[in-house]
């Protein structure tokens, strides 16, 4: 039997409102808030542990280590650690926020996975993101890689491959721009890969005003890597103007889980259409028929979708075949998004119930509950390959909360990002996780 795991991220300790990705409209919003890295990091163990209670399989992917001092240096600031980060906060603030992102902490960008029923060579394979298009992210992929393969380094079942090469033309921002759709986790499926333009084609539709972080050619070149079969892979576009509205990522306009595809009317470029395809595509692939809700404009704006992360929402199947959306508690705040979910759960649709969390913390950045974690579908002989100290259980959510109490700070604020303390503080936390989690070294300073 397989199971669809959720590899949340946990919150790094140098958790801080950089304002650095530009697109995103609440991390612009929030650029310079203080921060609080212990309450952001407890309350992402908390949703894993109401998830794990609702009978969803969670894992943890630990987080990177920041500041990042190789990017200083190679940005030409000297000397040691101390003198590093001194030197970055007089001269170049912003590139010392970038150094000291924690945005690792968003694992529906650590990688494109594509489980062993749908890959040609019966292994789950990983595509880690190059995420070339903002500077804080773009360091993430080597890191990323090595957690990946620490805890799936079993080559007889997983494969983990190299990032795309990072240029704008293959710009690949991992599973936010992916959907799986299947009857069951362990049926073959069909695999949506969502773009943001095309560089072959200098005429076709692209945003105007905030970057389209993933490309055709980079969703192509994942697919192949991932060895997916061209029958069970369908490319479509998300409509440029939600990207101008703020809508980064697609998981940010649409959600899919088992036969269903929960999305807003604006999500895609040539709407009915592309519904119309996916459609189709899904009927040829599973022999069956895909459930579609499509939220009308009229019904929730897209810019209450944004602002409430409506669908960055986790959509999770539950034992007794129900369906769960794991939203943010800004969607019970938000009264047109609230009077929708619940029309839907008094309906005949496939949503069976809703559960909100708070998650402010991430949400102030960008990243809602769907940010926080990588799906992984896993086999039980795959289950039994991967390192087992990441499998969340009632012992590893003690040991983590223990953890997070011991090694975060309360508040962060940019000033003290020039701190040198909080450089050996964050050595010192991770350190101790990587033994915690049971994985070999995985940081620069522990190699």
């Amino acid at each position: 039997m397989a199971q669809e795991f959720n590899f949340d991220g946990l919150v790094g300790p140098s958790h801080n409102y950089g304002g650095l990705a530009f697109g995103n409209v609440a991390s612009q919003k929030n650029e310079g808030r203080t921060s609080n890295p212990k309450q952001a990091a407890l309350q992402g163990i908390a949703k894993m542990r109401a998830l794990h209670d609702l009978g969803v399989p969670q894992a943890v992917l630990p987080p990177h280590l920041r500041p990042d001092m190789a990017l200083a240096r190679r940005l030409g600031f000297c000397g040691d650690d101390a003198r590093v980060l001194s030197s970055m906060a007089r001269q170049a603030p912003h590139l010392l926020a970038a150094c000291y992102s924690a945005s690792a902490m968003w694992t529906a960008n650590a990688a494109t996975v594509s489980p062993s029923v749908d890959s040609a060579d019966g292994r789950v394979h990983f595509v880690p993101a190059n995420l070339q298009n903002k500077l804080h992210r773009s360091i993430e992929f080597e890191t990323t890689g090595r957690i990946l393969g620490a805890i799936f380094k079993d080559e007889q079942h997983f494969c983990v491959h190299p990032a795309l090469p990072s240029t704008a033309a293959l710009g690949d921002e991992g599973a936010a721009n992916h959907t799986r759709l299947a009857e069951e986790h362990g049926q073959p499926g069909l695999q949506v890969f969502v773009y943001g333009e095309t560089v072959a084609n200098g005429s076709a539709p692209r945003p105007q005003v905030y970057p389209a972080r993933q490309t055709l050619e980079a969703s192509a070149a994942v697919a192949r890597l991932n060895q997916v079969p061209a029958e069970r892979a369908i490319f479509v576009q998300q409509d440029p103007g939600v990207i101008d509205a703020g809508v980064f990522h697609n998981d940010v306009i649409a959600v899919g889980n088992g036969r269903l595809l929960f999305h807003h009317e604006q999500a895609f470029l040539q709407r009915g259409e592309a519904v119309k395809r996916i459609c189709e595509a899904y009927a040829a692939v599973t022999g069956d028929t895909m459930v579609n809700i499509e939220v009308p404009t009229d019904a929730v704006p897209v810019e209450d979708a944004v602002s409430s992360y409506l669908f960055n929402s986790q959509l999770v199947s539950l034992p007794g075949g129900r369906t769960a959306l794991i939203a943010p508690i800004e969607c019970q705040e938000n009264p047109r998004v609230s009077a929708y979910v619940q029309s839907l759960l008094q309906s005949d649709a496939a949503l069976d119930e809703v559960h909100h969390f708070d998650l402010r913390q991430s949400m102030q950045g960008g990243g809602g509950p769907a940010c926080l974690r990588l799906r992984v579908v896993l086999t039980e002989a795959e289950q039994a390959a991967i390192a087992p100290g990441v499998i969340f259980s009632d012992a590893l959510e003690q040991s983590l909360i223990a953890w997070v109490n011991r090694h975060y700070r309360d508040e962060l604020r940019a000033e003290d990002l020039a701190d040198p303390a909080l450089l050996r503080e964050n050595q010192a936390a991770l350190d101790a996780l990587s033994s915690l989690l049971g994985l070999p070294s995985i940081y620069p300073f522990q190699l």
